[in-house]
């Protein structure tokens, strides 16, 4: 699960979550509150405006929006070699500051298969390149009475293709 009380710059950003357990706990909190609890989740290796216009379209699906960020180990089976390109501390702490980020939480697994399995969030946001048909964990969420949201912006930004442009220094 998550890195438990990583510390960064001297320091654990307020909204970096130690653990599952501590997660699961402001759930329960934000579900006795009346509030509705999105989860989005990714690997988030070079941010660029899609995972913004992604996190700012989950944000208003609810009232709180716990991000989950992908450990180094699963980016790099995920990605290939040479990723991620910032180390998963660093890539949660720059999601944690943004404005529509209420809380985030490294995990080590491939999918966020065990996360909704023991949250049970609300609505699990994911990006435009799935439909709500094609999500991986859509038969978890459907059965414990969750709902899916497609949202953010075409699915015309990557950081693949970001690499590649710095790569290629004849790019436009």
């Amino acid at each position: 699960m998550a890195k438990s009380g990583k510390v960064i710059g001297g320091r654990r950003p307020a909204k970096l979550l130690a653990s599952l357990r501590e997660a699961k706990d402001i759930v329960v909190r934000a579900r006795a509150d009346g509030w509705t609890v999105v989860m989005a989740n990714g690997c988030f290796d070079l941010i660029h405006v899609g995972h913004i216009r992604y996190l700012e379209a989950a944000k208003k699906e609810g009232d709180l929006l716990l991000v989950a960020v992908n450990a180094d180990e699963s980016v790099r089976k995920l990605k290939g070699p040479g990723r991620p390109v910032m180390p998963d501390y660093e890539r949660a702490e720059i999601i944690s500051a943004l404005r529509c980020v209420d809380y985030v939480l490294i995990f080590n697994e491939d999918t966020v298969q065990t996360l909704l399995e023991t949250l049970h969030p609300d609505v699990h946001a994911k990006g435009t390149d799935y439909t709500e048909e094609s999500v991986p964990e859509r038969d978890t969420v459907l059965g414990y009475g969750g709902k899916i949201a497609i949202v953010g912006d075409p699915k015309n930004h990557s950081t693949q293709s970001y690499l590649s442009r710095i790569r290629s220094p004849h790019t436009p």
